[in-house]
């Protein structure tokens, strides 16, 4: 087989791999975990309350009444809905972490990748004010930002990435 012939046939395998896990991502059709995962992930932990997205009798609820119409919320969480990924971040910390994770948090200026779940490969970004990359003092409270993630958020397969500043790598750790 020729160079070309290699090079094409690598590019067609390749396309049908990244369809067919495209495909199994957002099929819905897979076990009743991923489908609650799924539903879930957009509110999930937001009061700190780790739910299944079922109610008492087993059924599916998504916030709607019985007859279809949804639920009035608080004030308080309509602005948590419109909140950056950190503020929320942040939010769920101050309300459900130790004083030396609402410490290290509070460090945090930006948190990217959290909202885009599928439970293959998750990566979360979180940078921090800061200074000093790996040799620096914030490798220790990098540590207490990457097990509040996992707190706030719950992947089969997620790693989230701590920054500083200057986009140095602090830690990282599994969610």
């Amino acid at each position: 087989m020729g160079m070309k012939t290699k090079i094409a046939l690598g590019a067609v395998v390749g396309i049908a791999v990244i369809g067919a896990l495209s495909a199994n991502a957002g099929d819905g059709d897979g076990d009743a975990k991923s489908g609650d995962r799924t539903s879930a992930s957009a509110g999930e932990k937001q009061d700190g309350a780790k739910t299944d997205g079922a109610g008492a009798d087993g059924a599916k609820t998504d916030g709607a009444g019985a007859d279809g119409a949804s639920e009035a919320k608080p004030a308080e969480d309509k602005a948590v809905e419109k909140a950056s990924q950190a503020e929320r971040f942040k939010a769920f910390v101050q309300k459900n972490g130790t004083p030396k994770e609402k410490d290290a948090v509070s460090h945090v200026t930006k948190v990217q990748g959290a909202d885009e779940q599928n439970d293959i490969l998750d990566a979360a970004d979180v940078y921090t004010d800061f200074t000093g990359g790996i040799m620096g003092s914030g490798t220790g409270p990098a540590k207490l930002i990457a097990s509040a993630f996992a707190d706030w958020k719950d992947s089969e397969n997620g790693l989230v990435t701590i920054y500083d500043a200057d986009g140095e790598l602090l830690g990282n750790g599994q969610f």
